[in-house]
């Protein structure tokens, strides 16, 4: 009886743990979908609340790095436990990542004066629509433990990286042809960039759920465009 109450305890713990991780990517789907339809309206109040909700993201995190640091203290899981609740630590962190980044272009919003004018809005709004159906992708495949559509997602990051250096470029030929359009085009152009690495994230999820699926990471190389064009680096802005 003591052991197999040990195994149903255990058994819910790692539960909880894929739990929280869904919880999460939950809610950064909203925050992606929600800062994506701000900008289309001009929603300010609905850019706030995507900003507002990063503070539930980062509780989430927290709450999954607790439960991970207590089974592996007290379980010391092995083999393919182990692949999951390192899968869910690592997802937690780059959906983090992805939640922050979501805040960032909702930060841009609430700077632009007259999001109506904003340059290549469309466009903008095709990338992040491509974004956000990775991560809702990626999340059905860390939910139902489908390695075939973890890799989809993997391999769509390429096509990610040529969306948003054609967003970039035509991005500067608008400020070029009309000087009004640079303090916008500029915001435009970090918010794609944000865009284009909520994309990564979602690509690294993939892989870590490959990881947990198969038992090794994909053994190619990560699908990158040849060009991308911009802004370098985790976020284009310091505050989250």
């Amino acid at each position: 009886m003591t052991v197999q109450h040990t195994v149903r305890s255990y058994d819910s713990e790692l539960e909880e743990v894929t739990n929280r991780v869904l919880a999460m990517g939950g809610i950064v789907e909203d925050q992606i979908r929600n800062a994506m339809q701000a900008l289309v309206d001009g929603n300010r109040t609905l850019a706030q609340n995507v900003i507002d909700s990063d503070q539930r993201v980062d509780a989430h995190e927290r709450e999954v790095e607790e439960l991970v640091t207590r089974i592996v203290a007290l379980r010391q899981p092995m083999a393919e436990d182990l692949r999951r609740i390192m899968t869910a630590l690592k997802s937690a962190s780059n959906l983090e990542r992805m939640g922050d980044l979501a805040a960032n272009v909702s930060k841009r919003i609430l700077i632009i004066e007259d999001t109506a004018r904003m340059p290549q809005r469309e466009a903008l709004r095709r990338l992040g629509a491509a974004v956000y159906n990775m991560t809702t992708d990626v999340m059905n495949a860390f939910r139902d433990g489908d390695a075939d559509l973890a890799e989809r997602v993997w391999r769509q990051d390429e096509y990610i990286d040529e969306m948003y250096s054609s967003v970039y470029l035509a991005i500067l030929a608008d400020m070029i042809a009309d000087p009004k359009l640079i303090a916008s085009g500029t915001q435009v152009h970090f918010m794609a960039k944000n865009i284009e690495r909520i994309g990564d994230h979602a690509t690294n999820i993939a892989e870590m759920v490959t990881y947990m699926i198969l038992g090794q990471l994909p053994d190619r190389d990560q699908p990158k465009a040849d060009s991308v064009i911009g802004v370098e680096g985790e976020a284009v802005e310091n505050g989250s």
